[in-house]
């Protein structure tokens, strides 16, 4: 492989080669979603193009040819995180169905009342919710680990917080409002000691950092392909074939039966059981082409380009005068996200700003008000960096807070 060279895997995008407003595009927003490569977009047109038809219910070419390729993007994700095997991954539409997924196929049949669901105020929106859900519907107590002042897990209450009634623990590998990198592997071992079944939100973990969620020991571990140069609306849920074989299934339909009768039905073989009727062919096999773009540069090399740019972005933004910036110090608890506020400018107002300079962040709470409420803020500004972005992009980050404080005095 070539030395990474941000320019030139630039050049693959097309998105970032247009203006905004006159200037040239900043995408700083990579967070709420990456932009796609020509790879992945080809692999979309060409499925369209040349081999639309149903997987698995068709015997003509067409449909034996789309079948392979959908197949064959499974295979390739369950590689890419060392699954034990390929049944192991289940088409989502997302991060946010998978964890569903997990808390109604599961979590109805296994966790009653006075039982406890642990989870963490960092978390998204889309790992507390379905929680709460669950909770309600059974009965189950809902627990949180808290936040330092530094935007990380505040583990000495771990032990405490875990109890004989602790029924799933479900954490997000990296926060997207913070960058925190939460050290899963550690939690995980504490929570096998009570026999708790471990749910991890990768949404932002699988983006920067190579998975192995066989090294990790985790049961279930959910991601979106839309944040990792991947399409829209297609997602995997990851999770042991023993612990997915004895799950009901999330949805009925065709495609994950095996006999239907009049009264009742059985299932088909995971993972056909969790992918009731005609699945996101085209997404699946646009993120397979997303696993072979980043696999080719590889995700250490991405880690280290985005470690070097957070350094010097932490560095060129904090010296922003007036600028708060939220989540960890130290880079080795952080990732590519940079949240912050300056002084008394409303974050929609910096975004607008920023925006009439060609550079787009985010404004908000981020589907993570828990976090803003920890931290006594409504919303944050959030630059977040991936494979694509520069120090370039950084310099004009600063130059536009400039701008933002002269507005704002």
């Amino acid at each position: 492989m070539a030395a990474f060279d941000p320019a030139l895997i630039r050049r693959d995008f097309p998105a970032l080669h247009q203006t905004i407003n006159g200037k040239p595009l900043v995408y700083l927003d990579s967070a709420a979603t990456s932009q796609k490569p020509k790879a992945v977009i080809a692999a979309i047109e060409s499925y369209y193009a040349h081999d639309n038809a149903n997987v698995h219910r068709g015997i003509h070419e067409l449909s034996r040819r789309a079948t392979i390729a959908y197949e064959e993007a499974r295979g390739k994700v369950a590689r890419w995180i060392n699954a034990a095997e390929p049944a192991e991954i289940i088409w989502t539409r997302g991060t946010t169905e998978a964890i569903n997924l997990v808390s109604m196929a599961w979590g109805l049949d296994n966790v009653g009342k006075d039982d406890e669901i642990l989870i963490s105020v960092m978390e998204h929106h889309s790992n507390i919710v379905p929680w709460q859900l669950l909770a309600m519907r059974t009965g189950a107590t809902l627990k949180y680990i808290e936040l330092d002042d530094h935007g990380r897990l505040v583990l000495d209450d771990l032990p405490s917080l875990l109890t004989a009634r602790t029924k799933i623990v479900a954490l997000g590998h990296v926060s997207n409002a913070l960058g925190t990198i939460n050290p899963i592997k550690e939690i995980t071992a504490a929570a096998k000691k009570v026999g708790a079944l471990v749910v991890v939100d990768g949404a932002q973990g699988a983006v920067h950092t190579k998975v192995d969620v066989q090294d990790l020991g985790v049961d279930c571990y959910a991601f979106s392909g839309h944040k990792m140069c991947g399409p829209t609306g297609i997602g995997v849920l990851w999770a042991r074939k023993e612990l997915l074989e004895s799950m009901s299934p999330y949805q009925g339909g065709g495609e994950m039966i095996h006999i239907v009768g009049r009264d009742a039905s059985s299932w088909a073989e995971v993972p056909h059981k969790f992918e009731a009727g005609t699945p996101n062919i085209a997404g699946a096999i646009g993120m397979g082409a997303a696993v072979d773009f980043l696999s080719d540069i590889g995700m250490d090399a991405i880690a280290e380009h985005e470690r070097s740019l957070m350094e010097y972005a932490m560095q060129q933004v904090g010296a922003v005068e007036g600028i708060t910036i939220y989540g960890p110090d130290s880079l080795d608890e952080r990732s590519a996200v940079l949240s912050f506020t300056l002084g008394d400018a409303h974050p929609h107002d910096i975004s607008t700003i920023l925006d009439s300079d060609g550079i787009a962040v985010r404004a908000g709470h981020h589907c993570a008000q828990l976090v803003m409420k920890h931290f006594g803020v409504a919303a944050t500004a959030r630059a977040s960096f991936y494979l694509y972005s520069t120090k370039d992009d950084v310099d004009r980050l600063v130059a536009g807070l400039g701008q933002v404080r002269q507005i704002f005095g």
